[in-house]
């Protein structure tokens, strides 16, 4: 070949390669791009009725859905580390309660706040959205509105996910006692200490006490709370669930029951120092769902706080072991 065809040949060689090299960069940013777009958290509202219930959504609309129920005295803000973190393999939905996070919040007289109706609405919600099956993350209050979604729809439950929601009795801690009297006979006496739980002192304390990593725990997620339980009106919507959660404990051996008869796929996950649920009601779990999978956590009663990470990583596991691969 002349030195001139040799020159024409390579500079062919280097536009061919370079195209090529500019086409797998592109395809690899396209990808990156759109694993990126599919962990992108979006804030929503939605009516059900009658109300406007605010959820946060991510990940592959056409992946196995997780179903994240907060607890008390938070909402769906709990849930702002983990969501990106399994929206990568799943899609993600995380609503707020009535009277909870940015949902509506209408006075005690207007609507009824029991567990009974949040298990309502929520139940309306997921219809609303078409999530017709889906994996429970339960935590604190979203135990008992959980495990009567679960006991309603069966079919519609894949797995759960339990953080501190308990369902047996020796998962409710001395710290009960007061709720105990309160629920007994319901006065201006046994309601102090209730209202006690709905003070920045407390609320910060549920979040702190007990926890091995203080430094992870966000100050944004007690000032949050607090700003929301201090709105007009909010103290008596609290005081209305804290009286209903009576009606928790005698529903604990339905729940059970549910538990040993359809044995779904459980992972429970623990913070072993919070004041409230025991790690007895963890290990009692296992009573009901031999197979299932316990970690337990040096934390508090809002463990995700400090080990976000830790937790997604052990649900993507459990539920790439559990659920049908769904996920693009």
């Amino acid at each position: 070949m002349s030195p001139l065809g040799s020159r024409r040949y390579l500079r062919q060689h280097w536009l061919t390669s370079g195209l090529l090299a500019l086409g797998a960069i592109a395809a690899s940013s396209s990808a990156s791009l759109s694993a990126a777009a599919s962990e992108d958290v979006t804030y929503k509202t939605v009516g059900v009725d009658g109300l406007k219930l605010f959820y946060r959504e991510a990940g592959p609309p056409n992946a196995p859905t997780v179903l994240l129920l907060h607890g008390f005295p938070t909402s769906s803000h709990m849930f702002r580390d983990l969501i990106p973190k399994l929206a990568v393999r799943y899609h993600v939905v995380a609503p707020d309660y009535p009277g909870y996070g940015f949902s509506d919040a209408p006075p005690v007289e207007q609507f009824t706040y029991s567990f009974d109706r949040l298990t309502d609405v929520i139940e309306r919600f997921t219809e609303k959205l078409g999530l017709t099956r889906y994996s429970l993350y339960m935590q604190d209050f979203g135990g008992p509105v959980g495990f009567r979604l679960a006991t309603r729809h069966p079919d519609r439950v894949e797995a759960l996910i339990i953080q501190n929601a308990v369902a047996h009795l020796e998962g409710l801690s001395d710290g009960f006692e007061p709720a105990r009297a309160f629920w007994k006979n319901r006065n201006a006496e046994t309601e102090k200490p209730m209202r006690d739980l709905l003070t920045i002192e407390t609320t910060k304390f549920q979040y702190l006490h007990g926890a091995s990593r203080p430094e992870r725990v966000s100050p944004d997620s007690w000032t949050l709370d607090q700003a929301l339980l201090d709105r007009p009106g909010n103290a008596e919507i609290q005081l209305a669930l804290l009286y209903d959660y009576r009606n928790n404990p005698p529903r604990y051996e339905d729940w059970q029951a549910y538990l040993r008869d359809r044995r779904p796929p459980t992972l429970v996950v623990w913070g072993r120092n919070d004041p409230f649920f025991t790690v007895a009601g963890a290990n009692a779990y296992k009573r009901d769902v031999p197979e299932a999978e316990l970690h337990v956590f040096d934390g508090g009663h809002f463990v995700l706080e400090e080990y976000s990470t830790e937790i997604a990583t052990l649900i993507k596991t459990f539920l790439g072991t559990h659920l049908p691969a769904r996920a693009k």
